[in-house]
């Protein structure tokens, strides 16, 4: 049963050590892509999708590679999934940001929370007052909950440590180059579609999963599951609607709005009743609670979902 052993250490590793403080593997896998980016870049979507397979490819083989040699030695395996768990799960990383964020707007430290803002999203922070800070914030806990909690989950206990590796990749390149800037509105279109198909179950999951244990962070169930049902397709993304929704009218609030990336304006549909009261600090500390219990709900149904076949296995 090294899988779902070494998925639940993972989850227990990253709850309790966080992310790992140096020689990160994500730093490490981006090193290698800014050089094969370096060395296809052209402003053209064909280039970019090379670019995208190679860089993929290349972390799919040792994915693979790894989960072949170490599949008869089960401490070996146990360990090895355990690892990959921890590196690409980021759910303690959420809920210090979120905490921090919580501390810095109810002390009215708006400085410190603008510069800590990077942290959780691009958004340009400079000029948002507290309200849009915690906006972003909540929207941004909601939507990385998907990317670095329920995918990490979902396809380790789909596909084990290649489908763990291969996701993180993927979402990591898709931060790198997935941009609508000059740039690589062209080049990043492959790793951006490729992180929408990826993430496009998880993230209806997600959703899911925080209407369910909403009441334990102190929200209503019934106003996530009435917001995620109307108003998840008023979101851009084809995934983040359905999170962001979800937390919306668990927390009741309303999200959407104006979002300045850089030189870039985004405006977004309103997500949750239309007369909620925009986001606060309180709102950011709620939103973290319901990443907590979203990613003890996510790990519990992988395991379950890893036992059947585990056991299959095991049985002569």
């Amino acid at each position: 049963m090294s899988r779902l052993l070494g998925m639940t250490l993972g989850v227990l590793a990253d709850a309790i050590f966080g992310d790992p403080k140096t020689h990160h593997p994500v730093a490490g896998f981006g090193a290698v892509a800014s050089r094969i980016e370096r060395a296809l870049y052209a402003d053209s979507t064909a280039r970019g999708a090379c670019s995208t397979g190679v860089t993929i490819a290349l972390v799919a083989t040792v994915g693979v590679t790894a989960e072949r040699a170490s599949r008869r030695l089960p401490l070996a395996h146990t360990l090895l999934t355990a690892a990959a768990t921890w590196a690409a799960l980021g759910a303690r990383s959420l809920l210090t940001e979120g905490t921090v964020m919580a501390d810095r707007l109810e002390s009215g430290n708006l400085d410190a929370a603008r510069a800590q803002l990077p942290n959780l999203c691009g958004r340009r922070p400079d000029d948002l007052d507290a309200s849009e800070l915690a906006r972003a914030t909540v929207e941004s806990l909601a939507e990385n909950t998907n990317d670095a909690v329920v995918c990490t989950l979902f396809w380790g206990a789909a596909a084990g440590v290649p489908g763990i590796l291969t996701h993180r990749a993927v979402n990591t390149l898709d931060a790198m180059v997935g941009h609508r800037n000059t740039r690589y509105a062209r080049f990043g279109t492959a790793s951006a579609r490729l992180d929408d198909a990826l993430a496009w179950a998880p993230a209806r999951l997600t959703g899911i999963l925080a209407c369910v244990v909403a009441p334990l962070a102190g929200g209503s169930a019934s106003g996530a599951f009435r917001a995620l049902r109307r108003d998840h397709a008023s979101h851009p993304s084809p995934n983040g609607g359905w999170c962001e929704s979800a937390w919306a009218g668990a927390l009741g609030v309303r999200l959407g709005g104006t979002n300045i990336y850089g030189d870039r304006t985004e405006v977004r549909g309103a997500l949750g009743e239309a007369d909620a009261p925009r986001p606060d600090a309180q709102a950011v500390r709620r939103a973290s609670a319901l990443v907590a219990w979203v990613t003890a709900a996510a790990a519990t149904l992988a395991v379950l979902a890893t036992l059947p076949a585990e056991v299959k296995r095991a049985t002569p």
